[in-house]
């Protein structure tokens, strides 16, 4: 179980966007250098000694043999005379080209393929999502991914419609229509066909498009409301399989799969059991069938990307299993209307199809002695204890790693550590992308405390949380959480700080907001446990959460609440934030909140007639008719052309599309507003900030005395 710790771990935290490219070290046939006993591969913190015949492994001591073409001479401080010539030996960060004996069955890797599975069921019928779906695909399949310098995509796409069975398309470009097989028996999945399936867009395009065109027309008349889920990503599995290639499975689905075939699911939400020891039931899979198809995506490299529109519940803590231990992302429209969600759905899927990506990738932290590795959050999945392994890893993932400090750490070497992910790229290169770090150590605790890292410190808990609540009843692991902060702070004030009245409440300078994240982090609506959030919701946060970066996790557990009434319309900055609290509203202003998932503009009342004119082309906001609660218009003033220059740049910052939402002061709307004010007393349950900060400091002087 998750319990209370002593001394405290610390925590990596990988993040795989990099912004510039980073430099590619190819050795040849011989393949990357490394030290013979622990294998970390080469790096700054190799020791070159006996004129450079010999070096010193800086992770297990081992003394290694420079092999002969890597040899070159040292200068008179002992370092190579190509050090700055040879990244390994001066970034932290670069690529090696991998060798075959790095790839699946010794051969080079074929580029991977998307996917694209469209339930072609009622719902999504009748709402207008197949046909928005085939529209966008025309054009969006032309900014597919590709490898940088390349003319041409390397990348295979394939099509399969289904409702409760599968219907694959040959797009064959010698074909003057696509031709449609059906596989009805969906207990048994097989692809009807090898060749015509999986083909390149460009070569294709007429068939695809002429396909794209026919599809909402094939299943216009449907009245099959049932559909199937497991036998989809098995279809997609097996057709990767057959083309011995990695890839994307595009998903989109709109309903729980009740249709009679492998991985049937049943409506199991039952709010008598929030607040009670059975709550994680609601959290963890339903077993079976998922497992399986979970393990063999990873060994494939089949990550699975899943949009879901549901219009009641869908059991999200199951159906988000695959994807989220395949490196995919899953999105979620809740009563989809292609006019109030079809530009966010758009959004979502164009740069789900365009961002950079490597596939089939494994990943291994190697540190010196000392500390070592112990745990690994995120949409990985672990086989053993120390390979993180992903069907894919993109550029809005991030990998979240717990270290165990148990033994002496010389302050003189410092703590060095070493990540390496050997994965393929969008082109089919196997490559091995390493990631240096030394970090100081210190036997004084002050020191620990100055330097301490609280966003990073936030996503940990909040992921190990998440984790921890599948095993225990949630009120156990909200205490643990209010533990951890009071013994924390308590341990600083023990230790640390300077001798003071008891009364007084002290935080170490880096940590000053930690107790506001934390109190933040209770209150989510995954910890909160209040039976009138939808289970689905929760379970949705909950996978959301686990694959995030430390940015993401700071900016959703602390909004950004930002005032517009008093902006300088001539300046480019962003204004600065306020604090997230119902006090910092005034009634004459307008702000605007987001914390990545959700974006409110909110107008307090007395909001000047000037301001309203410039916005929304209306003298004021009685004018409800005209008031769209979603679409800002665009007009031709400069208070209109700042804030859509300040939404269009926050959206650009994050890994999501934020619908906009405009709640009016004192509307029955303004309660989706009023959850996010994160200082004030939670509206699910939860306290405010200067409650919870009057709590943990009756913890710590308990603690302490």
């Amino acid at each position: 179980g998750w319990k209370q710790v002593q001394n405290p771990p610390f925590f990596l935290f990988l993040d795989f966007s990099l912004e510039t490219p980073l430099y590619i070290v190819n050795h040849g046939e011989a393949g990357p250098i490394r030290c013979n006993r622990c294998k970390a591969y080469m790096c700054p913190y190799m020791q070159f000694m006996e004129g450079g015949r010999r070096y010193q492994c800086g992770f297990c001591s081992c003394i290694n043999e420079v092999p002969v073409q890597y040899f070159q001479h040292l200068d008179h401080m002992g370092r190579r005379m190509d050090l700055y010539e040879r990244p390994e030996l001066s970034l932290g960060s670069y690529e090696f080209i991998a060798t075959l004996d790095y790839c699946k069955n010794n051969k080079p890797p074929n580029p991977p393929a998307y996917i694209f599975m469209i339930d072609v069921s009622y719902n999504n019928i009748k709402s207008g999502l197949v046909k928005l779906i085939c529209e966008e695909l025309k054009t969006l399949l032309d900014r597919l991914p590709k490898e940088e310098g390349a003319e041409t995509l390397a990348i295979k796409v394939g099509f399969v419609t289904y409702n409760k069975i599968l219907h694959f398309y040959n797009v064959k470009s010698a074909l003057a229509q696509p031709q449609m097989m059906v596989v009805s028996d969906v207990a048994e999945m097989f692809v009807p066909l090898l060749d015509g399936f999986l083909v390149n867009f460009q070569e294709s395009r007429a068939v695809i498009n002429n396909l794209l065109d026919q599809i909402p027309d094939m299943f216009a008349e449907t009245n099959e409301s049932e559909t199937v889920f497991a036998p989809v990503i098995q279809a997609g599995l097996e057709a990767l399989k057959a083309a011995e290639c990695s890839g994307k499975l595009f998903i989109f689905q709109s309903s729980i799969p009740t249709a009679e075939a492998p991985g049937k699911l049943k409506n199991r939400d039952d709010k008598k059991l929030v607040g009670t020891e059975k709550e994680k039931t609601l959290f963890q899979p339903q077993r079976g069938v998922y497992e399986q198809l979970t393990k063999d995506c990873v060994a494939q490299g089949c990550c699975v990307d899943l949009f879901l529109f549901p219009n009641q519940y869908v059991d999200i803590a199951t159906m988000g299993d695959v994807p989220s231990h395949t490196g995919g992302s899953i999105y979620k429209y809740s009563n989809f209307q292609v006019e109030m969600n079809g530009q966010q759905f758009l959004s979502d899927l164009r740069r789900d199809v365009e961002k950079s990506i490597g596939f089939d990738a494994i990943m291994r932290v190697r540190t010196g002695t000392g500390f070592r590795a112990t745990d690994f959050f995120g949409a990985i999945y672990m086989n053993n204890t120390t390979d993180v392994e992903m069907a894919a890893v993109d550029c809005d993932k991030a990998v979240t790693v717990e270290f165990k400090h148990d033994d002496t750490l010389s302050e003189e070497t410092g703590a060095v550590m070493q990540c390496a992910l050997l994965y393929t790229t969008i082109g089919g290169q196997r490559r091995l992308r390493i990631h240096n770090l030394s970090l100081n150590c210190s036997s004084q605790l002050s020191e620990l405390y100055k330097s301490c890292e609280t966003d990073a410190l936030i996503n940990f808990f909040a992921k190990s949380a998440y984790r921890a609540m599948l095993n225990q009843p949630l009120k156990t692991v909200r205490e643990i959480l209010v533990n951890q902060t009071a013994h924390m702070l308590a341990c600083y004030r023990k230790n640390c700080a300077s001798p003071s009245a008891a009364s007084q409440l002290i935080l170490p300078d880096a940590m000053k907001v930690f107790p506001v994240y934390m109190n933040s982090l209770l209150k989510t609506p995954t910890l909160v446990g209040s039976t009138e959030l939808s289970t689905d919701d929760r379970a949705f946060h909950r996978l959301l959460v686990n694959a995030m970066g430390v940015e993401e996790t700071q900016v959703l557990l602390y909004p950004r609440l930002i005032p517009l009434h008093t902006m300088d319309v001539s300046s480019e900055a962003i204004p600065a934030p306020v604090r997230c609290s119902e006090e910092r509203l005034s009634e004459s202003g307008i702000f605007l909140l987001e914390n990545g998932l959700s974006m409110f503009l909110w107008l307090g009342q007395a909001c000047p007639p000037d301001l309203i004119q410039n916005l929304f082309n209306v003298p004021s906001l009685g004018i409800t008719n005209v008031f769209q609660p979603t679409s800002l218009p665009v007009l031709d003033n400069a208070h209109s052309r700042k804030i859509h220059s300040i939404i269009s740049s926050i959206s650009q910052q994050r890994a999501t599309s934020m619908k906009l939402l405009i709640v009016k002061q004192k509307d029955r709307s303004e309660m989706l507003f009023r959850q996010h004010l994160v200082e004030d007393k939670g509206l699910h349950g939860g306290a405010s900030y200067m409650d919870f900060l009057c709590y943990v400091h009756r913890e710590i002087r308990q603690l302490l005395t």
